[in-house]
């Protein structure tokens, strides 16, 4: 318990909060905004593609900041982010959005789907601790991995 008393950082705890609490947000109000601007006009295979495609200059501005601060990723990181990308960015959002395709006109159903976002939370753990032996999560870890899925839980039904 003193390394994580020594090591306590507000900036740093700032800097890994505002991300999450912004993911949060944007990653359901873009996927209603993409509903509510094209309809039926795109089907989920293209919304996703579209906001992908939009939040490109996002991702290299993201990247260049981080090569330039840090250096280049380790190759686990970049076999991590590939892992990350192809089963949560890829698979998982297709799905997601698949299934907000179906309920979109049922508000309280939408929020449901919306929720489960929450469990990917726990999944990346998980995943992080078997498949690529990250530690295990401490007890203060642990409360802020509740807080933050207990937020996106209400957040997804107060927006409903």
């Amino acid at each position: 318990m003193n390394n994580e008393k020594d090591t306590f950082n507000p900036v740093a705890i700032f800097h890994s909060i505002v991300p999450v609490i912004l993911a949060a947000f944007s990653y359901p109000l873009g996927n209603r905004k993409m509903m509510e601007v094209c309809g039926d006009r795109f089907n989920t295979f293209q919304r996703v593609f579209g906001m992908t495609l939009c939040s490109m200059p996002f991702w290299v501005i993201i990247s260049i900041s981080g090569v330039l601060s840090v250096g280049l990723p380790s190759k686990e990181q970049i076999f991590q982010s590939l892992i990350v990308a192809v089963f949560s960015g890829i698979i998982a959002t297709i799905l997601f959005f698949k299934a907000t395709d179906i309920v979109s006109s049922d508000t309280h159903k939408l929020a449901v789907i919306e929720s489960t976002q929450s469990g990917e939370v726990i999944f990346t753990v998980i995943g992080g601790v078997f498949i690529f032996h990250d530690k295990i999560p401490t007890f203060i870890s642990l409360i802020g991995i509740l807080l933050v899925v207990i937020g996106m839980i209400l957040n997804s039904i107060i927006e409903s």
